[in-house]
């Protein structure tokens, strides 16, 4: 009803989303054109299309539609009495040339997008999702998004949020201690995984046909096993955060610990001197733990810097990273095989950048010029052409480049003559004629003239080219008037 596109229409490029017409302005009307306004009245006017159309590049499905009036809005432009709003939105994969960033200033470009069995994963099967080039880090000293990473890869393990201000957020130490927690999880988790297959391989109505995967049979373990510790069946059933915990609980008392001495969850309250002694105490049960796993017995009597040395030299032998030091070992995707090091892994949060390779692809061979400095326009909104700066000639004239640098300068450029006439050679298939004088220099040129510098080109054949009016204007005759210059002659 009024020319406004609907919320759901599909657009293309060139599209109406608002239908508007602009009467054009009034001349002097014939005799015939009065009588049809006479006639017709106002509809006889000339008007021309003014309707808001969809950029030149751009697609999508429209979204939303806002119309204002100044009834409503009183803080419309002067003049103004409509004002329509349509909003036209698009989803798009990331592809490579896009722009990401995390939270620490760490931005950067895709370079390379893979299928996912191709990507490295985990011991786990699981596939890593973004890879970072590692040369940022002390390039930038953003320590941030490492500290960010282990926090986040222990929060996920142990089901907690972690909330860090910025000059009080987690200390590295506390980190470590999430790190020891969340390699202690795990390896419950696993052990239980293990224990309930022989559980269940024990039962006398086992059907391997029956069990679906890991997953299903640990939940039938630990609802018998944690159930007769006086857990709650169903929140293990259904609160995936609950078994896990509970399951850490029950495998540190069987291994020795007090487990109320290492975990410390959201709901425990501590005070900073008791999660200062928790977390020393958690770093300790891990490495003992680890080094156990690895077939090392780590003697009780070793606390602090012995334990780390001993738990070192255990991680140098076996050549498998330490769980307080966040990193793992990674399998080639496509190989299968571990990669020569340890690789950091872990959660951190990445942002899509409002800088789409979609949006910045441009090409131009011809367009507009400017008409101060005859040089192209710029940028992609302009159909302009890409400035080639100072530093673009230096590493043209490094590598000695000089036809194309001379391009560059003049017929791509501000060359008038010459780019017309190279344009023209080449539709004929005709060989391109030498370059002229840029624009640019004939500026330059009458700043110097403006000095009071009279310049004159000399050119290889001899011929001068002067910088001046093409012609001397002729010099008005002195005619004499008045008495006295009539007088001068008597």
């Amino acid at each position: 009803e009024y020319g406004i596109i609907r919320i759901g229409a599909e657009v293309g490029p060139n599209d109406i989303l608002v239908g508007k017409i602009t009467p054009k302005g009034e001349k002097e009307l014939t005799p015939e054109e009065r009588l049809l306004r006479a006639i017709f009245g106002e509809k006889s006017r000339d008007v021309k299309d003014t309707s808001l159309r969809m950029p030149h590049g751009e697609q999508g499905i429209v979204v939303d539609v806002k119309v204002f009036t100044r009834e409503e809005n009183s803080d419309l432009k002067a003049g103004v009495e409509t004002m329509v709003r349509v909003a036209v939105a698009q989803r798009r994969k990331v592809t490579e040339g896009d722009k990401m960033a995390g939270r620490h200033g760490n931005k950067g470009v895709i370079s390379m997008v893979l299928p996912i069995e191709d990507m490295p994963f985990l011991d786990n099967g699981r596939p890593i999702d973004v890879i970072l080039n590692p040369l940022s880090v002390p390039g930038r000293m953003n320590l941030g998004q490492l500290l960010e990473v282990h926090l986040g890869w222990a929060a996920e393990r142990l089901g907690f949020r972690a909330v860090t201000p910025v000059f009080d957020g987690a200390s590295e130490y506390e980190i470590e201690a999430e790190l020891a927690r969340a390699w202690m999880i795990d390896r419950a988790w696993d052990v239980a995984a293990e224990k309930a297959w022989d559980w269940v391989k024990a039962l006398e109505e086992y059907d391997p046909e029956a069990i679906l995967d890991d997953d299903e049979v640990r939940l039938l373990y630990l609802e018998e096993w944690l159930g007769a510790r006086g857990y709650q069946v169903f929140e293990l059933m259904s609160d995936p955060n609950y078994a896990r915990r509970s399951t850490m609980r029950e495998w540190l008392r069987d291994e020795g610990y007090q487990p109320d001495e290492i975990t410390a969850f959201e709901d425990e309250s501590l005070s900073v001197s008791e999660q200062r002694a928790q977390a020393t105490r958690a770093i300790e049960a891990c490495l003992r733990l680890w080094m156990q796993s690895q077939g090392v017995k780590a003697s009780q009597k070793l606390t602090g810097e012995e334990l780390s040395k001993q738990a070192f030299e255990v991680m140098q032998t076996v050549d498998k990273p330490l769980p307080t030091l966040g990193k793992q070992r990674l399998r080639d995707g496509k190989t299968g095989e571990y990669y020569d090091h340890p690789v950091t892994v872990g959660l951190m949060t990445v942002m899509k950048l409002h800088h789409l390779v979609e949006d910045k692809v441009h090409a131009r061979s011809t367009g507009p010029y400017s008409l101060v400095t005859q040089q192209p326009l710029g940028g992609k909104a302009q159909f302009g052409g890409q400035r080639f700066g100072e530093m673009e000639v230096w590493a043209l004239e490094a590598y000695g480049a000089a036809y194309t640098l001379q391009e560059m300068l003049t017929v791509k450029s501000d060359d008038v003559t010459g780019r017309v006439s190279t344009y023209e050679a080449i539709v004929k298939g005709e060989p391109i004629e030498d370059p002229g004088i840029p624009a640019a220099f004939k500026v330059l040129v009458k700043e110097m003239q403006s000095l009071g510098l009279a310049v004159e080109a000399v050119l290889e054949s001899g011929e001068v080219i002067t910088f001046g009016k093409d012609e001397d204007r002729a010099r008005v005759p002195h005619t004499p008037t008045g008495l006295i210059s009539i007088g001068r002659d008597i």
